[in-house]
């Protein structure tokens, strides 16, 4: 029964986190590898590292911010950078003319026998660290950004479907949905990462029939893919389960298995403060 694993992980800067990625690598063993966060440009990406563990790799990086990778033992073809709805220019908040990609999404399509994969890697903006004194999160410019590209998410997503194929978009969604997917929501409610606003976001993707492979494996589980590395958040499990692997309805019936690799990644020295989601299909 031919299976495929697929991961995603938000390394935060490949080069600083290279030794620790590719230990993982070895132990994991995934056949493909969605990253996000790499934080260097195309030409500084350590290929040849990837290439000697097995993977070939597709890049979209930027200096010293964003930047996100496909890594795959599979060729990799069909390659598309950036949002199509976030390469045109726009205006900002002051009505002035600014281009607005970011290094944050990479797709392209693997060819696994007869089966063609299209995978995306996804690396949704964080949405805070800029408020002035008393200003409202739901009116800071980054967090607008935010609202802007999930919603140029979901546009190009939404067209995706109709293609009758397997398709996973992985990322660092920078969003937990439920109450069970952070470690307290009652004091986290309308925070960055759990306001209403961008859970909202995110749903209208899942309401296109895409699918949570996590939650549709692990109904009740609660486990979390980031925490803070300030604040013990680590040690006494304060974290949130804001990385994800989303599924066309093509990919959703063919989930063996969806897991949170935490353990033996995030307590490492010089770990990600987010550690691998993974998913395994039967693509028969």
């Amino acid at each position: 029964m031919p299976k495929i694993k697929i991961a995603s992980f938000n390394v935060n800067s490949v080069k600083a986190r290279l030794p620790r990625v590719l230990e993982w690598l070895k132990t994991s063993n995934p056949d493909v590898v969605l990253l996000q966060e790499i934080k260097c440009i195309e030409e500084e990406f350590p290929r040849e590292a990837f290439y000697d563990a097995g993977y070939n790799a597709a890049v979209y990086g930027q200096k010293s911010y964003n930047g996100v990778a496909i890594l795959s033992k599979y060729k990799i073809e069909d390659v598309v950078k950036g949002l199509p709805q976030m390469k045109v220019a726009a205006q900002n908040l002051l009505g002035e003319e600014v281009d607005e990609q970011q290094a944050r999404y990479i797709e392209a399509v693997i060819s696994v026998g007869d089966s063609a994969i299209r995978v995306a890697s996804i690396y949704v903006p964080n949405g805070g660290g800029d408020l002035a004194a008393n200003e409202a999160l739901e009116n800071s410019q980054k967090f607008l950004y935010k609202m802007k590209f999930f919603e140029a998410l979901k546009q190009h997503l939404s067209e995706l479907q109709r293609f009758n194929e397997i398709q996973i978009f992985g990322g660092d969604y920078n969003v937990a949905v439920e109450d069970i997917d952070v470690f307290d929501p009652k004091s986290l409610r309308n925070t960055v990462c759990f306001h209403d606003l961008e859970r909202q976001k995110f749903r209208a993707i899942l309401n296109l029939g895409i699918v949570d492979s996590y939650r549709a494996a692990n109904p009740t589980n609660q486990a979390f893919s980031w925490w803070d590395y300030r604040g013990g958040a680590w040690q006494h499990n304060k974290g949130l389960r804001i990385d994800y692997l989303l599924t066309s309805a093509q990919a959703a019936d063919k989930i063996l298995e969806a897991t949170i690799e935490d353990r033996g990644v995030r307590d490492l020295e010089k770990a990600s403060d987010h550690c691998p989601v993974c998913v395994t299909l039967n693509i028969t």
